[in-house]
């Protein structure tokens, strides 16, 4: 039943969004309850992790570095060329452009599995991704959109370390050390991680409900074009370079799928309510995305 719940993920968001949309009242007053409840997530990811996940960067670097670096180039450069050939609104500009800079969503390795693509690299460039975050996700959200919206960066590290790094860490740890202690429970952290994340998404679009009324076809047709291209030029350029089909088809997925609940909550805080929009859309979006490609992979 738990596995069940978790993946349909995308039915979950889409009905809670409307029920969001219709009575925003119900959920617009828990905005300062997104960080820490992406917090939750951040630790539902540790827990599944072990000091071995990380032992494939040594075995087998270069992919793990490419993946890394696709991840980071293509995905931050595609928001800024889509929101700009968009006119989008400055402020959901900054949205994209964080949404882009952004590591690695951790939905992506349950799709990588659908997809029969390498888990155990899913999981690494994940994580791997994760923990560069807290340096490059606030350096890239500056170098795009620095000159137009003022961007906190030192403030964004220790914020990225406080959601991400912090609860990642202790999830690990906990995992690492106490692993029998919680193995009964641990089919239970990803059902919380997405029952939260669908609770956050349903937080933004009451927040935003004036603004998806004027704008929010707009900003749906931004999220599938970031979401295609960094799905399409993650698969066809580890092609390219010469990886082979399992490898092109994980990493693809991850430079496609952002971990979008991270993109709100430092928009929430850093830029406005709308610049969140972008990354609660991309995290309904990407789920329904990444199921389709993975089906078609899977065949």
């Amino acid at each position: 039943m738990i596995k069940k719940f978790t993946s349909l993920f995308p039915v979950w968001a889409i009905m809670l969004s409307v029920v969001a949309f219709i009575y925003p009242s119900i959920f617009s007053p828990y905005k300062s309850a997104i960080t820490p409840l992406l917090g939750v997530v951040m630790f539902g990811m540790g827990i599944t992790l072990s000091a071995n996940d990380f032992l494939l960067v040594l075995k087998r670097p270069k992919v793990i570095v490419l993946g890394t670096a696709l991840q980071y180039i293509l995905m931050p450069l595609i928001a800024f060329i889509i929101s700009y050939l968009l006119n989008l609104p400055l402020e959901i500009m900054a949205g994209m452009v964080l949404l882009g800079a952004c590591p690695g969503g951790t939905a992506s390795n349950v799709i990588c599995y659908l997809a029969k693509g390498d888990v155990a690299l899913s999981i690494t460039l994940t994580s791997v991704s994760t923990l560069l975050a807290f340096v490059l996700t606030p350096a890239l959200t500056w170098l795009y959109i620095g000159q137009a919206v003022p961007v906190e960066v030192g403030s964004m590290m220790l914020s990225i370390v406080k959601i991400v790094l912090v609860p990642v860490a202790l999830g690990i740890i906990l995992n690492t050390f106490f692993d029998k202690h919680i193995e009964r429970f641990r089919h239970a952290f990803p059902a919380l991680s997405v029952a939260t994340i669908v609770f956050i998404i349903a937080i933004i679009i009451a927040l935003n409900k004036e603004s998806i009324l004027v704008a929010g076809k707009l900003v749906i047709v931004a999220v599938v074009l970031h979401n295609g291209f960094g799905l399409a030029s993650g698969y066809l350029l580890s092609k390219k370079l010469g990886f082979d089909e399992k490898d092109a088809r994980t990493i693809a997925i991850e430079v496609g799928m952002q971990n979008s609940g991270l993109s709100v909550a430092l928009a929430v805080k850093y830029f406005s309510a709308l610049a969140a929009l972008p990354g609660a859309l991309f995290s309904i979006w990407h789920n329904i995305s990444g199921s389709f490609l993975a089906y078609r992979f899977s065949k």
